[in-house]
């Protein structure tokens, strides 16, 4: 009886079993990207469908000299070169820096105050029902805010009876109808309006913050001043750049709350780059320009929130 051998299957050699392994390896990485695209699909369809391609059909449309209705006439960058030397233009980009100081510098500061106040005052009765009103206006749509202010701005509307009221009734103004207090006035909405949103983000940052610091701060001597400018500011910084974030695009991106309010006037006092694009693309047939606007309008807007992060991660 004859005996048979069986012999185990060759082995490659060393070369070859590692690009055996690495090929192994890219078709695993393959699978896992194709997975995390198909948990990602639901999400980016929509995103694509309803903000990369219109943000792309405005870019293209402002390359056209086009009123909406007839044919559209290529004009390359004419529309951009007026954006940047249009008197009218400038005004509303003027108009949206100064917001800024409102709807951004003015609520963080109040925020950071606000926070570390209500973290001084952590447990004590009213400390809840503060917070509360502070962050009040953040769930009353714009429309209703925008709608109550006028009332109170009003030549008749709260603010000028309770100045009549105090004896400084000379100082009562039309207060949206004025071309100087105009703009400040519906800049303090804003203010008011985000406020809320700052001091709660903040209020959320300071609970992080070790309070063996603050112990230890307090037993060197220093004071609440003392706290709040050299530790609670310092720690708060991803905070603050979060908060500064929202408030900047809030405030470049404004349209609804001075549309209702003063609609851009009186004349362009109040006039911001929303308000333009609204008026050239519906009520003045440039299309192409009012594109021209929107997209440096949001080149604007996506490099101060790059530069405002960038700062932000490389501040010590």
């Amino acid at each position: 009886m004859a005996l048979t051998t069986h012999h185990p299957p060759p082995v490659p050699p060393g070369p070859a079993r590692n690009r055996t392994g690495r090929h192994a390896g890219a078709r695993r990485r393959r699978r896992r990207r194709a997975t995390a695209l198909l948990y990602v699909l639901p999400a980016l369809l929509p995103y694509t469908l309803f903000a990369v391609l219109p943000a792309l059909h405005t870019a293209y449309l402002s390359l056209f000299d086009w009123d909406g209705v007839t044919l559209p006439s290529f004009t390359g960058f004419a529309n951009y070169r007026k954006v940047f030397s249009d008197p009218q233009l400038r005004a509303a980009a003027w108009h949206a820096g100064a917001l800024v100081l409102f709807f951004s510098a003015l609520p963080i500061f109040i925020g950071l105050v606000s926070a570390a106040i209500a973290a001084r005052r952590s447990g004590r009765r009213g400390t809840a029902a503060v917070r509360t009103l502070l962050f009040l206006p953040q769930v009353v749509p714009l429309v209703a805010v925008a709608i109550i202010w006028r009332w109170v701005y009003a030549e008749d509307g709260t603010l000028n009876q309770l100045l009549r009221a105090v004896g400084l009734g000379r100082f009562a103004d039309s207060w949206l109808g004025s071309f100087t207090w105009s703009l400040p006035a519906v800049g303090l909405i804003g203010t008011w309006v985000v406020a809320g949103l700052c001091m709660v983000l903040f209020l959320s940052g300071t609970q992080r913050i070790d309070q063996e610091i603050y112990e230890a701060a307090r037993m060197d001597g220093a004071g609440p001043v003392r706290e709040f400018w050299s530790i609670t500011v310092p720690l708060l910084r991803p905070e603050i750049a979060v908060a500064l974030s929202i408030t900047v695009i809030a405030a470049l991106s404004s349209f609804d709350l001075i549309y209702i309010t003063t609609g851009g006037g009186p004349g362009n006092s109040t006039v911001v780059p929303g308000i333009l694009i609204y008026r050239l693309a519906f009520g003045g047939g440039q299309v192409g320009l009012a594109s021209a606007l929107a997209v440096v309008l949001t080149a604007v807007i996506s490099i101060a929130v790059l530069v405002i992060n960038r700062l932000a991660r490389e501040a010590p």
